[in-house]
């Protein structure tokens, strides 16, 4: 029998738009699923904006105030796409509420702020997802398998690579997100976190780091009223606080290697993320740009060893809810309709499917001991999630 889920989304930039677009589209990728998002509120401190998201989307209610949100007794469920300052209080009252959630990365500002959300939803016994949306790809859950199989023999090393221009212009406004009070480590939150979870994903866990950050763009202008994404702006200057840039070289419980470095400030550089993963036999390449597409390099020869290219079709991750043969392309936002699908079956099943709260303590443990490199020049150890 098909149920209803009452739904929220609190925070309506760029992010929460994808989050609703996601849910309106579930219902046509997958169509078994036996709860069907209703929109039946959206959150958002900028005057008019949830007004405007309820006219084009259909929401049921608009509100600035998140919490009437936590104490509407409709919702069931909440995207929570508020600046990351903000994760930990409304994380913890939604689920102290009873509200499933789907919460942005990083969660919080700390590893202690997402495991505060985590212990909360654990208590409360609710479900969680959190918007590790590029280990989605299916290339990446191919490659994923590949590696567990054993197909390219033992991983001896990684890399990661991040590498964007949103911040790149020198006028980009001084937002939340370049200050540490509400944005935390910069491109460590905003880029490296997906590149700690795809290391993790494809490899085990981290044990140990050393890291190097860098800010490269010192001053940026203040706004003079609501932004939405990365806009420019001419006011009067202020300090970027947090990091443009991250280098990371990793050590992985198996023993395997890695280097992890993002970038927020390339220029030339849009969307450029991406993973090389070597072992003993072969190697397997992803780049999000081809995201259909792995590179992969297998057999016996070693030397001189040819690469081919491999494009994922029906049978791999869930291709085939988007697209009928090999090589038809998906898009960044068909990975978040995967994203609402597995949060959504997560909560019809009372069980976790995809990237959970469990899974972003873990990930800013990695990023907490960056943070700590960085500061003593060090090897550190990255702490155990509890």
């Amino acid at each position: 029998m098909m149920d209803t889920l009452g739904v929220a989304v609190v925070g309506f930039g760029w992010m929460g738009r994808v989050h609703t677009q996601a849910y309106a589209r579930v219902a046509h990728h997958y169509p078994a699923l036996s709860l069907r998002p209703e929109l039946v509120a959206v959150a958002e401190e900028v005057p008019g904006r949830a007004e405007e998201a309820a006219a084009q989307f259909g929401f049921a209610s608009t509100t600035r105030d998140w919490r009437e949100v936590a104490a509407d007794p409709r919702v069931r469920a909440v995207s929570i796409t508020a600046p990351n300052f903000l994760h930990r209080e409304i994380g913890v009252a939604m689920a102290e509420a009873g509200k499933h959630i789907w919460i942005e990365k990083p969660v919080g500002l700390t590893a202690e702020d997402a495991r505060a959300v985590a212990d909360a939803a654990a208590k409360a016994g609710v479900q969680s997802a959190v918007g590790f949306n590029y280990r989605n790809a299916p290339a990446v859950e191919t490659a994923r398998d590949l590696i567990a199989a054993g197909e390219i023999g033992t991983v001896t090393h990684v890399r990661i690579r991040l590498f964007s221009d949103y911040a790149a212009h020198p006028q980009g406004a001084l937002t939340w997100r370049y200050e540490r009070e509400r944005g935390g480590s910069g491109v460590l939150g905003d880029l490296a976190s997906h590149g700690a979870d795809l290391a993790r994903f494809l490899l085990g866990d981290i044990t140990s780091l050393t890291a190097d950050t860098a800010i490269f763009v010192p001053e940026r202008a203040r706004p003079t009223g609501a932004t939405a994404g990365h806009t420019l702006a001419t006011g009067e200057l202020g300090p970027v606080e947090n990091e443009d840039y991250v280098n990371c070289l990793l050590r992985f419980a198996s023993g395997a290697r890695g280097v992890l470095e993002a970038c927020r400030v390339s220029v030339g550089e849009q969307n450029n993320y991406g993973f090389e993963v070597h072992g003993t036999k072969g190697a397997v390449f992803w780049d999000f740009r081809r995201m259909g597409e792995l590179g992969i390099s297998r057999g016996t020869s070693y030397q001189d060893q040819p690469v081919g290219t491999v494009y994922v079709g029906p049978g791999d991750g869930e291709f085939g809810a988007f697209q009928p043969g090999a090589a038809n392309a998906m898009g960044y936002d068909d990975l978040k309709v995967v994203e609402a699908y597995r949060f959504l079956r997560s909560v019809a099943e009372g069980t976790p499917h995809g990237a959970t709260l469990d899974d972003a303590v873990r990930g800013a443990a990695v990023l907490d001991a960056m943070a700590r490199s960085a500061q003593s020049g060090a090897w550190v150890d990255v702490a155990a999630a509890e």
